[in-house]
């Protein structure tokens, strides 16, 4: 009797032992299963990009007076000031688009230092240094640009001009932008299918979608990209690009 109960205990427990296998065997493989479930994906990167040229200009320069009197110094800036405005709006400027900007003052000393450089000795009042900025800002950019490069014909007029360098804008960066997303969603959702296709499956729903940096550079160039986004002003010609990575569940 005794021994039959042994054998009833020993088969209790390989039975036990056996279906602890299977038990654990079951949840491994379901594991593994929705592992590679979870997994069975792709990820693509779409490329929108297009060509635009610049509606908008923006033109910086600045003129100064000096004169021991503060009044004269005020009225020969006034002149220049005059002279300025007419040769622009004579060359097509609007005087809506022509911004004269404060007149900052500045006293002018000469400084004599001691034989080391160091200590100032003597301080010579040289005059008042009136200086004032003028920007165009408009869309006639081809007019624009070129008044720009002939700013030198006011020399001839007797006032200098500090021109600096005209900047370039696009006034439909939003619609562009939309744009190049849809175009950069269809690229990427092409090479998801083809990936796919070539791996014998089938793209599921999206996952997920997230766009990449928007970049503005000049047309042509060997203008790097930046990773916070490049937004080029020099040129009139620009390049405008943005990515778009998709998340694809694959069938």
């Amino acid at each position: 009797m005794w021994g039959n109960i042994r054998i009833m205990k020993k088969n209790i427990g390989s039975i036990v032992i056996a279906l602890s296998v299977i038990i654990a065997a079951f949840a491994f493989a379901n594991a593994y299963q929705n592992r590679n479930k979870g997994n069975n994906t792709i990820s693509v990167t779409g490329l929108g990009s297009q060509d635009f040229v610049s509606d908008l200009i923006v033109w910086d320069g600045s003129f100064s007076s000096k004169n021991m009197n503060l009044k004269d110094a005020y009225s020969d800036l006034d002149n220049k000031r005059e002279t300025i405005k007419s040769y622009l709006i004579s060359n097509g400027i609007k005087e809506n688009e022509i911004i004269f900007s404060a007149i900052s003052v500045n006293e002018e000393y000469d400084n004599e230092y001691d034989k080391e450089g160091w200590k100032v000795i003597k301080s010579t009042f040289t005059g008042y240094r009136l200086q004032q900025d003028v920007q165009i800002e408009s869309n006639a950019v081809d007019k624009v640009e070129a008044v720009s490069r002939e700013i030198s014909e006011l020399i001839k007029m007797g006032v200098s001009l500090n021109s600096e360098l005209p900047r370039y804008y696009y006034t439909k960066l939003t619609e562009l932008k939309i744009k190049m997303i849809e175009e950069a969603t269809k690229d990427a959702n092409l090479r998801a299918k083809k990936i796919a296709e070539n791996a014998g499956s089938n793209v599921g729903r999206l996952k997920s979608a997230n766009l990449g940096v928007f970049q503005i550079v000049a047309q042509n160039s060997s203008e790097e990209y930046s990773w916070g986004g490049s937004f080029n002003t020099s040129s009139k010609r620009k390049t405008a690009t943005i990515t778009v990575r998709l998340e694809y569940e694959v069938r």
